[in-house]
């Protein structure tokens, strides 16, 4: 099993980092644009919320292919996580941790995945998936980060007299 853990800090407010990035509009715009990912079943668009499943479909390794994931764990605003129902993988849980700290949020991932396919998955985790993997993740968050600091800004200028 593999855990790629990232840390990002917004210049946001916690309640907006966590609507963002379980907003499934904002997923599909966020990630890699080769990759073509879009919502294809169960929560289509919108928050995403405690229970409630998300299909993406999104082209990897030239491959298309599909990921459900189920919201397992849901504490607004501090944790949600998701788990793989069906996809590519063996196993894979996300975990999205937010903390406040003075004026700004600190977003953290904890990704865990395992292959499949026995030896020949070990060995792609480590060549290949984990630094695939990160890079996935650290683009999203910083694409969030980009857009919640917009947001922030236009939000305390809009309430400024």
């Amino acid at each position: 099993m593999v855990i790629v853990q990232t840390k990002i800090q917004i210049n946001a407010p916690l309640e907006l980092c966590f609507d963002m990035a379980r907003d499934i509009d904002l997923h599909t715009k966020t990630v890699w644009k080769h990759t073509g990912e879009i919502a294809i079943a169960g929560r289509m668009s919108g928050r995403i919320e405690a229970d409630e499943q998300v299909t993406f479909e999104a082209t990897h390794f030239l491959v298309r292919q599909r990921l459900t994931s189920r919201i397992i764990e849901f504490n607004k605003p501090y944790v949600f996580v998701d788990q793989m129902v069906s996809g590519a993988f063996k196993s894979l849980n996300h975990r999205h941790e937010f903390t406040a700290i003075d004026n700004h949020t600190l977003m953290m991932d904890e990704l865990k995945f395992e292959a499949p396919y026995g030896l020949l998955g070990k060995a792609a985790e480590a060549l290949i998936l984990k630094r695939y993997m990160r890079n996935f993740l650290l683009h999203r968050n910083l694409q969030l980060k980009t857009l919640a600091e917009e947001i922030h800004v236009r939000t305390q200028s809009n309430s400024k007299p």
